[in-house]
């Protein structure tokens, strides 16, 4: 059994030599364990730091392109290696990296195919009131979203078992934490959470600069999420109340028609018209929108098989250090 901890980095040479040292090297259970860097188009010192305290794999992106894609390419960097588990931590040591062992006990266990960690939000003295609410809000949406309770849908501290990772695909430019828990949760797969520790912070969050950025990245990455993978329910549930409204509307104008004549409702008439047109319309693009998702599901069994046969049949000295663009 093979675990591979991956890190992205985004100009770390600082807090990096930290993390690594308190990362694992054994657990129960565990085989073998190796670490891998994603450096996201750093400026400073972050794959000489790496090279030097030993991390096993570094793949480098030639530019900065945020934490979805570093999170992404590591995937696919650690099933190409091997990887029977796969953890995620971040690199400015937020994560008691000791907590790995308890991140990774429901997947030897066979109860779970992802783990979240669970930093118990509502307790963290370094949160804000307002993060902490947010936080929690959050995580509320995307459980009723996903239908999987989690209560911190946030944490980056993660572990996925090989069949997971593979079938793991981020769309989002911002964050892969919430789209990927609404992927588990459509695709059915067994999702637990731990309860985590955590370090005194660092540094302040790069993904969070402000509340306003906070709630508009997170709300559009949670509709946008939602509308890929659950479109009949959006479109539908939309469009229903507008036919329903305009439909209501139109029995209020044929009432008043009949008993005197319909007139001055003929505005009503008019919305009654659009209402319904506009909802019907909304109608046929939740089919539609279905008909692509069918499509859509088809193409991520492909990328499915196709990470299988390149993680059967790849060479460890081949990808023991890439670039990406």
């Amino acid at each position: 059994m093979k675990l591979i901890i991956q890190i992205p980095c985004f100009n770390e040479a600082e807090t990096l030599p930290e993390t690594v040292a308190a990362l694992p090297r054994s657990l129960s259970g565990i085989d073998q364990i190796e670490y891998l860097i994603i450096d996201d188009g750093s400026t400073d010192e972050t794959v000489a730091v790496a090279e030097s305290i030993g991390v096993h794999h570094i793949v480098r992106q030639t530019k900065n392109s945020g934490l979805a894609r570093a999170f992404s390419t590591g995937i696919e960097a650690c099933i190409q290696r091997g990887a029977d588990i796969i953890v995620n931590t971040d690199a400015d040591n937020q994560y008691r990296a000791d907590d790995i062992e308890r991140l990774v006990e429901p997947i030897l266990a066979r109860r779970a195919e992802i783990v979240v960690g669970n930093r118990n939000v509502a307790t963290q003295p370094h949160f804000s009131p307002t993060k902490r609410f947010l936080q929690k809000l959050g995580s509320w949406v995307v459980s009723r979203a996903s239908s999987k309770e989690i209560p911190d849908a946030t944490s980056g501290f993660r572990a996925y078992t090989k069949s997971a990772a593979m079938q793991t695909i981020v769309l989002s430019d911002y964050s892969y934490t919430l789209e990927t828990l609404i992927q588990a949760g459509v695709r059915r797969r067994a999702v637990e959470h731990v309860v985590i520790r955590t370090n005194p912070p660092t540094r302040p969050s790069r993904l969070m600069k402000g509340i306003p950025q906070f709630i508009s990245h997170s709300g559009a990455t949670i509709i946008r999420a939602y509308a890929t993978y659950r479109p009949m329910r959006i479109f539908f549930g939309v469009g229903m109340i507008m036919l329903l409204v305009g439909v209501s509307i139109g029995l209020r104008f044929v009432y008043f028609y009949f008993n005197d004549g319909g007139a001055g409702h003929i505005q009503s008439l008019i919305l009654a018209a659009a209402l319904s047109i506009t909802g019907f319309q909304v109608c046929v693009m939740g089919l539609m929108a279905d008909l692509i998702g069918a499509n859509r599901k088809i193409l991520e069994e492909v990328v499915f098989r196709l990470r299988r046969i390149e993680s059967e049949n790849s060479v460890e000295s081949i990808f023991s250090d890439q670039e990406y663009p």
